[in-house]
């Protein structure tokens, strides 16, 4: 039999076989597509992104996906090709030729919006001829590229070593009737410090202040990161001081950028060495660039010096923020420190924060955890009221807890108040209540989160 023979067989073959699991719709979903819009009730709301996902699994997996969709009865709108392409930003050709299909329906007028997200993923995904395709297609129909865009292709290109090619589109930007802002300078700085060119990066500075343009924080922060990687923080420090004299002071303090510029290379202890020195002179670090601190910290293991430094810096007068709660909280609950997290939770109440569930959940999992089931219980009732309502996630945890601590009489009340405030339980944990309380013994609760689970969901 021929090589030719062999293969038509085989495509013959693949075409009768049934597509597979994730390239099969319900007509529910079809429905969707026609009919539903993500502005309406949740119920059908679901249907449609449902339905968004599905096309995208076809966008990104089916071989033949012009085929498969020409088979489904799709209303094609600007929205629903953006969240596609928005969806499958990581397949640079499979999105563009589902924007192709999608213009072959005369009712699909494209906009701005999706052919620069399609830009977007062709850079991203380094389909640079491609790109380029679609960008001469936007000035043929009269659509700018926004600055925005512009530095997002400038930037990729420098990821990548292209240097040339960021200079290139930076000079060409007019063409695409796009101004050189500070953010497409601050681009160029980026491929030019991505690639160690210093000299260039100088340059490219003087130019933008002879154009009268400002440097802003994300100028400094990109060369002081650029030098602080290379391992040159005397450069950095000197920059700062030069750019100080010629009247061009950072928005934000020279030490806090150094700080950020060693936290991006992973400089962490010279990070910390900077933190300390400044505390001991009676200084405290930008609020950002502290959280940014001590979140890398608590990434390193190292959360009781953040718990010291951030007493040190409330102590100067920082004030901090819920970020800082955030990273702190969940860091000193996982390492079952629970009392310290509430005196981190009370102070955060006290400064006139209403907890969210991402405060109090872990504090909440770490007492149970700790066998502290009562506790639990009563700083769950308590937190209701102080902080914010708890969500599905909390109560799913909740749950869990009770579930693996053979508390089912409180996981199944919980159940109840999940339901009565419009929480749609997961069916695992109706499971393990009811497997549960047959387990102990209570046959009549069981049935009654039996029937609860039918009326929910309606099966």
């Amino acid at each position: 039999m021929t090589l030719f023979s062999k293969s038509f067989l085989l495509r013959t073959y693949l075409s009768r076989l049934p597509l597979p699991h994730s390239c099969t719709v319900s007509s529910s979903l079809l429905r969707s597509l026609k009919t539903v819009t993500p502005t309406t009730s949740r119920g059908t709301n679901d249907d449609y992104f449902a339905a968004i996902h599905h096309i995208s699994n076809i966008v990104r997996r089916d071989i033949y996906l012009e085929r498969t969709l020409n088979k489904m009865p799709i209303q094609i709108t600007s929205e629903l090709v953006y969240r596609v392409l928005r969806s499958c930003s990581n397949s640079g050709i499979e999105s563009f030729r589902f924007f192709n299909w999608a213009r072959t329906h005369p009712s699909y007028d494209p906009t701005t919006v999706e052919f620069e997200e399609l830009v977007k993923t062709l850079a991203k995904t380094r389909h640079w001829e491609t790109m380029w395709k679609v960008a001469e297609q936007m000035i043929k129909l009269s659509l700018p590229l926004s600055p925005q865009i512009i530095s997002f292709i400038i930037e990729q290109f420098g990821k990548n070593g292209h240097i040339d090619q960021a200079v290139e589109v930076f000079n060409k930007s007019k063409k695409f009737t796009c101004a050189q802002t500070v953010e497409v300078y601050n681009s160029l700085l980026f491929a030019l410090c991505e690639v160690k060119n210093f000299n260039g990066a100088y340059a490219l500075i003087r130019r933008m202040i002879r154009k009268g343009e400002v440097p802003n924080k994300r100028t400094y922060s990109i060369l002081v990161s650029g030098w602080c990687s290379a391992g040159k923080l005397r450069e950095a420090q000197d920059f700062l001081e030069e750019m100080s004299r010629k009247g061009f002071s950072p928005p934000v303090r020279g030490r806090d950028l150094l700080i950020d510029g060693l936290l991006n290379a992973g400089y962490i202890e010279s990070a910390k060495g900077i933190v300390r020195k400044m505390a001991k002179e009676g200084f405290t670090p930008d609020i950002g660039t502290f959280n940014s601190l001590i979140e890398a910290i608590c990434k390193c293991g190292e959360v009781d010096f953040c718990v010291k430094l951030y007493n040190s810096v409330c102590r100067l007068g920082l004030c901090v923020d819920i970020n800082t709660y955030k990273i702190l909280i969940p860091a000193v609950s996982k390492l079952g420190k629970i009392d310290e997290a509430f005196k981190l939770l009370y102070r955060a109440i006290e400064d006139g924060h209403r907890p969210f569930p991402s405060l109090y959940a872990p504090i909440l999992k770490a007492l149970l955890m700790n066998g502290r089931f009562d506790d639990g219980f009563c700083f769950f009732s308590d937190i209701k009221v102080k902080g914010h309502p708890p969500n599905r996630p909390v109560y799913t945890m909740l749950i869990r807890m009770c579930g693996h601590g053979g508390r089912f009489v409180e996981a199944a009340n919980y159940l109840v108040e999940m339901t009565e405030l419009g929480l749609l339980p997961m069916s695992q944990s109706f499971d393990l209540v009811t497997d549960g309380l047959k387990n102990c013994g209570k046959h009549d609760l069981a049935q009654k989160m039996h029937q609860l689970e039918v009326s929910v969901r309606g099966v």
